[in-house]
């Protein structure tokens, strides 16, 4: 049975990468396209989430914490300096790359892949000890932030103890060979989870985490590469000491069933990149969001992005991928269904494509985009509308005269609202749309302007523009 465990983790790899896969459970959720044409009561069928969410975690972003190329020691200590200025900028949830021993043997570059784990109780003596990171996780605490951790399950570094103690917990080829789990990945070795033992004590070391540093949940390295039940046993085994926050690099609405409370937008974001690049119509990307909201969980949430470390590294900077059209991207990641993630640097105009496998230094300085992201964080924060799952507020397209370059959207949530205008294109357009919205002055968040849209028929935005305005009862 071992030795064909390889070949049906390639397959998951290949689908990781191009599709969606789902299985799905009926419970009816409300969809709505505001056209004077079409139902805004239409219903669809979807599956249902069994994950309670933390309850902080409702209206909260997300940043992703390269360390080694943060600081000049690339340290926990030295991280720490940058906590009250993360605070203020309004990150809620800090997720940090993993921070466990690198494996030596097979290792690409000097400093090797993060995700090649040498011991999963140990730390990284490059970043510090295990009581350096106690007193950085008790500093984010105490500035009323949170914090995960990677988790890497599906794999080791070829010199973990593990694989001399327990060669029976890794995957072999037809020729019993320990193998990697996909051919560009040579400094790992894959293991197979169909052996009990080895779930028992990939479940106790993450226990351990959580018991030890009291950190806050976990982001899952390659999450639909290992079974599903083994996430879903450790929900169960981690929740009932600590309500954790569990996020799974996959696009899957399977793992939100009883595992995880967000997955990848991947779909929606390879759509952005196309967009940003004229490669693709915003049909296309009305699409997604439609089947993204039928296919999940009403009450899951998807992680919007405009970068990663595995973007930013292997597919270019966002300034590369978007261009002009970065900061309508940025925008549309916090106001569509999802929480929105942060990349190191992002904030200071992070313009190049940071090394993986070696020292390569985030170069701080002020820049624009912090005050956007500043801005967008706190109207996530205060505005219900835009809260995220069941928390937040319902999406509605709204059907304008430039739909094939003007995303137009509302979410509401009671009697808060956000009303959004974006322009995916290098031309400015000047459209007009029928809105169907309460009686009230609404606010343009950036000039500050009081609207009554039921007095407005025409509007105009620059090439990349974008309008968002507020409604908050």
């Amino acid at each position: 049975m071992k030795k064909y465990i390889y070949i049906s983790k390639i397959i998951a790899l290949t689908l990781f990468s191009g599709m969606i896969l789902y299985s799905c459970k009926p419970q009816s959720k409300k969809v709505t396209s505001l056209d004077t044409n079409k139902n805004p009561d239409k219903s669809t069928i979807q599956m249902v989430s069994n994950v309670k969410h933390p309850e902080w975690s409702k209206n909260l972003s997300i940043y992703e914490v390269n360390l080694r190329q943060y600081t000049k020691s690339g340290t926990f200590r030295d991280f720490e300096e940058h906590l009250p200025r993360l605070k203020k900028l309004g990150v809620g949830i800090l997720w940090l790359m993993p921070i466990h021993p690198i494996g030596e043997k097979n290792r690409k570059g000097s400093l090797g892949s993060y995700y090649s784990i040498k011991d999963y109780y140990g730390v990284n003596p490059e970043f510090g000890t295990i009581e350096d990171f106690k007193h950085l996780v008790t500093k984010i605490h105490d500035l009323g932030m949170y914090v995960i951790i990677d988790w890497v399950a599906n794999h080791t570094a070829w010199d973990n103890l593990m694989i001399r103690e327990h060669p029976e917990w890794y995957t072999v080829d037809i020729d019993g060979n320990f193998r990697s789990p996909v051919d560009d990945w040579s400094d790992v070795v894959d293991l197979n989870f169909n052996n009990n033992k080895l779930q028992s004590y990939m479940m106790d070391a993450m226990k351990f985490w959580v018991q030890t540093t009291d950190i806050d949940g976990f982001r899952c390295d390659v999450a639909g590469m290992v079974p599903t039940e083994f996430w879903d046993k450790v929900r169960v085994q981690l929740d009932s000491f600590k309500l954790v926050f569990l996020l799974a690099e996959w696009e899957d609405p399977l793992l939100h069933e009883n595992a995880f409370d967000m997955t990848y937008a991947w779909e929606i974001h390879r759509t952005f990149n196309k967009l940003a690049k004229g490669e693709q119509y915003l049909q296309s990307l009305d699409v997604i969001i439609e089947n993204d909201q039928k296919d999940y969980p009403e009450n899951t949430y998807r992680m919007l992005f405009t970068t990663n470390h595995d973007e930013n590294t292997w597919n270019g900077t966002a300034i590369d991928r978007f261009g002009d059209g970065l900061d309508v991207f940025t925008v549309l990641t916090y106001t569509l269904p999802g929480m929105p993630l942060i990349y190191s640097g992002q904030e200071a105009g992070l313009s190049k494509q940071l090394a993986f496998f070696d020292k390569d230094d985030i170069l701080w300085q002020q820049h624009p985009a912090a005050d956007q992201y500043r801005e967008l964080n706190q109207l996530k924060y205060n505005n219900p509308a835009l809260w995220n799952g069941e928390f937040g507020g319902a999406y509605t397209r709204v059907i304008n005269s430039m739909d094939n370059v003007v995303l137009s959207f509302f979410r509401k949530k009671d009697k808060d609202t956000i009303l959004v205008m974006a322009n995916l294109s290098p031309n400015p357009v000047n459209f007009n749309m029928k809105l169907f919205f309460p009686n009230g002055e609404f606010t343009d968040i950036d000039s500050g302007e009081k609207v009554t849209f039921n007095k407005i028929d025409q509007f105009q935005l620059p090439p990349w523009g974008y309008r968002i305005f507020e409604y908050l009862d």
